[in-house]
């Protein structure tokens, strides 16, 4: 197999990000880029977010998930906390979050630790899933090797059934993980490959200092 990318290039031409008209807390300006993208380019999935870790293994892994709340605190997701990536948020809680908004031309990467929400908030969110999705985390033990699609299949209409006219409770291995950022960088594309870059450190006083990074 041998397949030359070389002359695949796009060039970056619907946006510019200066540092002068950034403001002095990042999670104004990703609340404002996100809901500009939400806005004008419904091509994207706005709240799907590639989340990292280090495994167990050693090595770095990636996948995409959901973010489902943000606040001035940090960026909420949900999952099982017995899968590859809840163990290994147990193991090290440093993770990394980022955004690849196509349609805007823009990336945010985001630094930070993550911790369980409360269990009264997973409850609530758990709560307002469709019936589907609850009997899908509650018949998933994610990450696991499993013989067949037909296997899972069957347990979710056993679970069905089991359930069938009563509530479903959350299971106690699967809630939320709140990601407090201490680094937030702002990429927005730009002819010739000149990038604008801004990233947002956090100091030991909670300020945030900001500079503008070579492209």
């Amino acid at each position: 197999m041998n397949k030359d990318l070389s002359n695949y290039r796009k060039s970056y031409e619907k946006g510019a990000l200066l540092l002068s008209d950034t403001p002095e807390n990042p999670m104004e300006l990703f609340q404002k880029w996100f809901y500009e993208v939400d806005k004008f380019f419904s091509e994207d999935e706005t709240n799907a977010m590639t989340v990292s870790t280090i495994g167990l293994d050693g090595f770095p892994k990636n996948r995409v998930v959901l973010l489902k709340k943000y606040t001035y605190e940090g960026f909420i997701f949900y999952t099982n906390y017995n899968s590859e990536k809840g163990k290994s948020i147990a193991k090290n809680p440093h993770v990394c979050l980022s955004f690849f908004w196509h349609g805007a031309e823009r990336q945010v990467i985001i630094k930070g630790k993550a911790e369980k929400i409360s269990e009264n908030l997973s409850d609530g969110y758990f709560e307002s899933r469709p019936r589907g999705s609850q009997l899908g985390a509650v018949v998933s033990n994610q990450s696991e090797i499993i013989e067949s699609r037909n296997f899972i299949e069957r347990k979710l209409e056993t679970l069905e059934k089991d359930f069938e006219g009563k509530e479903i409770p959350r299971p106690k291995h699967w809630g939320g993980y709140i990601v407090k950022p201490v680094e937030i960088e702002f990429w927005q594309g730009r002819p010739n490959r000149l990038h604008d870059r801004v990233c947002y450190k956090l100091q030991p006083d909670y300020n945030w200092v900001k500079n503008r990074l070579s492209p």
